[in-house]
């Protein structure tokens, strides 16, 4: 399954805030996940294997390096058997970093929330404004974005322009 997203990434240190936040808009709660996310060794994008217990996939992403909104190209495998699947990349492409997180999983809508606490890392709140469809349209997107971002009262100082990936390989 191919989409695209518009998402934002910030340091946070308010997740009681923004729980209440989105409880209060009515966001429909999925869960706490342990994730486990190994990124592969590839050329174009970035590659992850996400083992959780509400979310196990392949992903290959492509997406620019920047602050604020930025819109990903993403194509997403349903992993059933992940720990092979893992080995089988591990072997073929090497293994670049491993990122283990708590994530909390909110919806609203077409609009995914992630609360997160990174090992080694600290904790952080993604907004996902995601078109499965092609019918939404990257302008409703980065409005959707910018208007949970000023709700969460996130500065440009909170955003985060790279993966957790690359602030853990930055270490």
């Amino acid at each position: 399954m191919a989409f695209i997203n518009i998402e934002i990434k910030a340091k946070s240190e308010n997740h009681d805030k923004i729980r209440e936040i989105l409880k209060s808009k009515g966001a429909d709660f999925k869960g706490t996940d342990h994730q486990i996310d190994t990124y592969f060794n590839v050329k174009k994008g970035r590659l992850k294997l996400r083992e959780g217990n509400i979310e196990s996939n392949l992903i290959h992403y492509e997406r620019e390096n920047k602050e604020g909104p930025k819109q990903s190209n993403i194509i997403l495998f349903k992993a059933d058997a992940p720990s092979s699947l893992k080995e089988i990349l591990a072997k073929s492409l090497g293994t670049l970093v491993v990122v283990d997180k708590h994530r909390e999983i909110y919806f609203i809508d077409n609009v995914k929330f992630h609360l997160d606490n990174v090992k080694n890392l600290g904790t952080f709140v993604e907004i996902e404004a995601i078109d499965k469809e092609g019918s939404i349209g990257k302008d409703k997107l980065l409005e959707q974005c910018q208007t949970f971002m000023n709700l969460f009262n996130l500065s440009q100082n909170d955003l985060i322009s790279v993966s957790y990936s690359d602030l853990l390989l930055g270490k």
